[in-house]
């Protein structure tokens, strides 16, 4: 054959059965799941940073750089919380340090409360201190979060050294500044101080001619301005009252004016309702009325009845008085007689058919039974009437079955059948006289005390319905009354209408014409406000003018004694000069190296490392170490069978063939933990926080994963192996070994709890690099009830194996 054959119909051998179809899909789709799922768990991580916990403490305090405050601590957690590197947790310090140490934060930032102080020193006179920002990571809950804590807060560093550099930079370009404003300032002094000089010498000579005319006119003006800002003060005053009322009545008026609005349409909507209220009266009296008339009749009728019932009950009641206790007496006396009569009925009954002459016997014996309970009832003078009728009804009735039996023997057979039928009836009668003779008087006394309360119930039916209907009459006439009283509140509802809509409109008026004498107001007393003003400037400085023509009259005779002063002041001015100078920094070689020095690097970090990892090998040991346990797992039952075929056939219990199945690979799982570790500890030189409790650890996730493996193997059988591989890539996906669970996708985060390698990767970081110990000892517990949970497995893989099938006998696959 050609091998192109050959090999195509190799493939079509997995093609005939669904399981085998299954494992060619299987193998075809292996590929992809790796790839796939360790591509999808670690396609961004960097980029879902913002999902890890980190604690972010703030103490710092705004701090005085000059006139200015700053505030750096605040603006760099508002730039944190902008950026959303982390999930930041805003908490003190001691939450801080708890939970970095038990695992609820990966690491931490304290903003200490020197930092805008020392942000500011630069500014002042004193020595320039970097300031710091405290860093705490757990490298051993991940080893990688260390280098990415380190690149983050490498750039949040810079951040704030630029904000740092920033604040200084602008403090010294605003003392610049300042420097350039008072020197412009000086020369501007010095120069109007030159034009001076030569102004007094020009105009020393006309000033002392004019300044006798000036100084007495402004005397004279001042005392009229005085006078006009006296009156202007007294109309300003006067105009202002005028217009704050006229304010207030214009305000009133818009209220009143509003409220007159709402009363009528209040007024219109209270006249619609007496209206419909009016119509809805006048059909409530209809109603009244029919209702009167029918409850006049229901109350008769209740008249009539209840006098009808209580007659009898009164009659009722004697009768029972009367026979009840002669019943309860002597009821059984009564049914021993009655049952008597019924026992010689049946035996006429039996015996009509045989003899006729024992018929006519038997009937006799009735008659005379019933001829002695007569004769018993008439001798009782309490005996009940009803009884000595039945007693009388009996013995005719046994007379006719005698009569009968005699012309049945003259006669025939017609006779004897028509006797046979009455002693029969006269037997149905005597038993039931005989079944109720006992509770005779007791029923009769029921049957009283039923019909009292009847008789009861109907008088309080009678006087109700009377009183219903007395209150039906008077509802017709107050019902009368409120509709004529609607009627006429209708009336002046409408009439009160018409006069708000009259009210309202002139009230509108009034309220327009308020508001222009108001508008009017206003400007009035602004410009007699304005005048006011102006005139008290005017007389102020025609004061001043007064005031100053004097001084100036005076002061050209001092003229020469003031260019004195002139010098004097040039030399100010020149000594002004020398303290602006003074006020520019200027810093000695030592203090210019301490602040530069600080500006290259205002902002530093100074890190603690918790439970520190000395190398990437020791912080991947915890991932790669349990993933080597499962491959060990899966090998050992590659070469072990998870159960034993002659234990199966067998009637061993099935919880020993489970554990006979898995104790030999436990023993291989021993032995690859041994030798791993001894590797681990002397040939790579790991160094673990706790030895015995990482060789313990391991050996509880041995048994876990080799009860896993030997479950899904016995259970599934050569797809197990499969099974058992897809199971190895979820929990290499999800079991956070390089980068932290919180930055792979929603389905890892999911399922990561769920899969025992997740707690055998946080348990040995724990037992290596140190921490919390009760993470230890949770993944203990977890990996105790994976090993349960699959050696259970085991046991029902047993009971299942143990019926036997032709597919089991010729499987579709088999590796």
């Amino acid at each position: 054959m050609r091998p192109l054959r050959l090999g195509r119909l190799e493939l079509r051998r997995f093609t005939r059965s669904r399981l085998t179809r299954a494992a060619l899909a299987g193998v075809v789709m292996l590929p992809l799941l790796y790839a796939g799922l360790y591509l999808w768990s670690f396609w961004d991580p960097q980029g879902n940073l913002e999902n890890i916990p980190v604690a972010l403490v703030m103490e710092d305090r705004p701090a005085k750089a000059g006139d200015r405050t700053i505030d750096a601590g605040r603006e760099l957690v508002e730039e944190l919380r902008e950026r959303e590197v982390f999930s930041w947790h805003r908490v003190g310090a001691r939450e801080a340090a708890d939970g970095v140490n038990d695992g609820s934060f990966y690491l931490s930032l304290t903003i200490p409360a020197d930092f805008s102080a020392r942000l500011a020193s630069p500014s002042g006179d004193g020595t320039p201190t970097p300031a710091e920002l405290g860093v705490m990571v757990d490298t051993g809950r991940s080893y990688i979060m260390g280098t990415i804590s380190d690149a983050v807060f490498a750039e949040v560093k810079e951040a704030a050294g630029r904000t740092a550099i920033k604040d200084y930079w602008d403090s010294v370009f605003v003392s610049f500044g300042e420097l350039h404003d008072a020197t412009a300032k000086a020369a501007d002094g010095a120069e109007k101080l030159y034009d001076g000089n030569l102004k007094a010498r020009d105009n020393t000579g006309r000033l002392a001619d004019g300044a006798t005319t000036l100084n007495t006119g402004l005397g004279q003006a001042r005392d009229g301005t005085r006078r006009l800002t006296v009156g202007l003060n007294e109309a300003d005053t006067a105009t202002a009252k005028l217009s704050a009322g006229a304010s207030t009545l214009t305000e009133k008026l818009g209220e009143a004016d509003a409220a007159a609005a709402e009363l009528s349409a209040g007024a219109k909507t209270l006249a619609k309702g007496l209206g419909d209220a009016e119509k809805g009266s006048r059909k409530l009296g209809e109603g009244l009325a029919t209702l009167e008339g029918g409850a006049r009749q229901v109350a008769d009728g209740n008249a009539q009845a209840y006098q009808q019932v209580h007659a009898q009950t009164t009659r009722l009641n004697q009768l029972a008085d009367e026979f009840v206790p002669a019943l309860e007496a002597n009821g059984t006396r009564l049914q021993t007689l009655a049952r008597a009569v019924e026992k010689g009925a049946d035996l006429v009954a039996q015996g009509t058919g045989r003899l006729p002459a024992g018929l006519g016997q038997g009937a006799g014996q009735a008659r005379q039974q019933a001829e002695r309970l007569l004769a018993m009832l008439e001798n009782d003078p309490d005996a009940d009437p009803g009884l000595r009728a039945a007693a009388e009804e009996l013995i005719r009735s046994t007379r006719q079955v005698e009569d009968g039996m005699a012309s049945a023997s003259a006669g025939g057979g017609p006779a004897l059948a028509q006797l046979q039928q009455d002693a029969r009836r006269i037997s149905e009668v005597s038993g039931r006289m005989a079944a109720l003779a006992p509770d005779a008087g007791r029923i009769l006394d029921q049957a009283r005390d039923k019909v009292s309360q009847l008789d009861e119930g109907l008088g309080k039916l009678a006087d109700g319905s009377a009183k219903v209907h007395a209150g039906l009459g008077s509802a017709a006439t107050a019902n009368t009354q409120l509709t004529a009283g609607i009627a006429k509140l209708g009336d002046g509802s409408a009439q009160l209408s018409g006069g708000l809509a009259r009210l309202d409109g002139g009230i509108t008026e009034l309220g327009d014409g308020a508001a222009r004498l108001s508008g009017g107001l206003t400007r009035l007393d602004g410009g007699i406000t304005e005048l006011g003003d102006g005139a008290a400037r005017v007389d102020s400085g025609v004061g001043r003018l007064h005031e100053g023509a004097g001084k100036l009259d005076d002061g050209l005779d001092r003229l020469s004694g003031g260019l004195g002063t002139l010098v004097d002041g040039s030399r100010e001015l020149s000594e002004k000069l020398g303290e602006g100078a003074e006020e520019i920094p200027d810093y000695g070689a030592q203090e210019r190296a301490s602040r530069t020095g600080m500006m290259s690097e205002p902002v530093t970090l100074a890190g603690r490392t918790v439970n520190e990892v000395p190398n990437y090998g020791t912080g991947f040991a915890p991932f790669f170490v349990p993933l080597a346990l499962w491959v060990g797992a899966m090998v050992a039952y590659m070469v072990l069978r998870p159960l034993n075929p002659r234990l199966l056939a067998g009637t061993a219990p099935a919880w020993r063939i489970a554990v006979a199945g898995w104790l030999p690979g436990l023993a291989l799982g021993a032995a690859q933990t041994g030798v791993l570790l001894a590797v681990l500890r002397f040939g790579l030189g790991l160094e673990a926080a706790h030895w015995a409790g990482t060789a313990g650890l391991l050996l509880l996730a041995t048994a876990a994963f080799l009860a896993i493996v030997q479950a899904v193997n016995a259970l599934l059988g050569a797809p197990g192996r499969v099974a058992v591989l897809a199971l190895l890539m979820l929990q290499l996906t999800s079991a956070a070994g390089t980068y932290p669970i919180e930055t792979s996708p929603g389905f890892f985060q999911a399922i990561s709890p769920w899969l025992p390698m997740s707690w055998v990767v946080s348990a040995l970081r724990r037992l290596i690099s140190g921490g919390d110990p009760a993470v230890v000892w949770q993944a203990c517990g977890v990996l105790a009830l994976f090993t349960a949970l699959g050696l259970a497995l085991s046991c029902y893989a047993v009971h299942k194996g143990r019926t036997w099938s032709m597919r089991r006998l010729h499987p579709e696959l088999a590796l």
